[in-house]
């Protein structure tokens, strides 16, 4: 499948912006299942880009700088990509989570993509005793991983309700548990927590998915939105596989990385400083359009 995802940011400010110095990660990186064939971003009315290195995690990070002053400023980032990515299949084969927890343990990797960067708590996913224990009824050191990392995902979408009203971009996993609802970044830090709990190397994948209107309706452009889910690290062999608590399903054809990292701070698609005396709106548009299916 070949996407086209047009991503509009627009901020309309009460009074004008003197300057605005902010990080964009808003191009998908190259990850496995994805091949990203052509990318377009334009800021209007005003701003310089530049490259900027990445963090610690998975992102192409960009660096806009606006020194004019403004008082609406748009961030359009256009990208197609080629998606080509099967349904992991579980099977008694795969190695079992006490197995992937020794390897991550073991594992000498310095890159971005090493499993033992995902182990450790992260500042916006502390650990948590109450969602360690809800999640370890899943997570039996001798279970096979694929097995127990779709019964997790599937029993936090069963368990929580979808509610964009429950939750802020900052609440911490904690309150989303306590009150058994919230949205993707939610169920996404909500797993894991639960799975570094158990010494299981897992990271927040920030990026897009596919929405299918039901039959009869048109798909609306421009209502999709980013999307959150987790990937778990399962040994050398399988490496890192993704899986959606929202939707109770494997990352695959459906799913854009756009970047991954330890949680939503180190990935966040846009970042950084503004200097202005007043208030700010910001308005997000997100379009997925499948292209054609080869």
């Amino acid at each position: 499948m070949i996407y086209e995802i047009r991503h509009i940011t627009r901020f309309d400010y009460g009074a004008n912006v003197k300057f605005a110095r902010c990080n964009l990660r808003l191009k998908p990186i190259h990850w496995s299942g994805q091949d990203l064939l052509d990318y377009q971003l334009t800021i209007s009315p005003s701003g310089r880009v530049s490259p900027a290195r990445a963090e610690a995690g998975l992102a192409n990070v960009m660096r806009m700088v606006v020194d004019e002053p403004v008082r609406h400023l748009t961030i359009e980032s256009v990208s197609r990509i080629a998606v080509d990515r099967p349904v992991p299949m579980p099977a008694n084969g795969s190695p079992a989570l006490a197995e992937i927890a020794a390897a991550a343990r073991a594992s000498r990797d310095p890159s971005p993509a090493g499993p033992a960067s995902y182990l450790f708590p992260s500042p916006l996913i502390p650990l948590d005793r109450d969602i360690a224990q809800w999640c370890a009824q899943d997570l039996q050191p001798d279970r096979p991983a694929l097995d127990a990392a779709i019964a997790l995902a599937q029993r936090i979408q069963n368990d929580f309700a979808f509610d964009p009203t429950a939750t802020l971009v900052d609440t911490p996993p904690h309150e989303a548990f306590m009150k058994r609802g919230g949205v993707c970044q939610d169920f996404a830090q909500i797993m894991i927590t639960g799975l570094r709990a158990a010494g299981l190397p897992a990271a927040y994948a920030s990026g897009y998915i596919r929405t299918i209107p039901p039959p009869g309706q048109a798909r609306l452009v421009g209502a999709d939105a980013t999307h959150a889910w987790v990937l778990l690290w399962c040994g050398a062999e399988l490496g890192w596989v993704g899986v959606d608590p929202t939707n109770g399903i494997w990352m695959a054809g459906d799913h854009i990385v756009m970047a991954i990292g330890r949680d939503y701070g180190e990935i966040a698609p846009i970042d950084g400083v503004v200097l202005g005396s007043s208030a700010q709106k910001m308005d997000v548009s997100v379009d997925v359009a499948p292209e054609m299916v080869g």
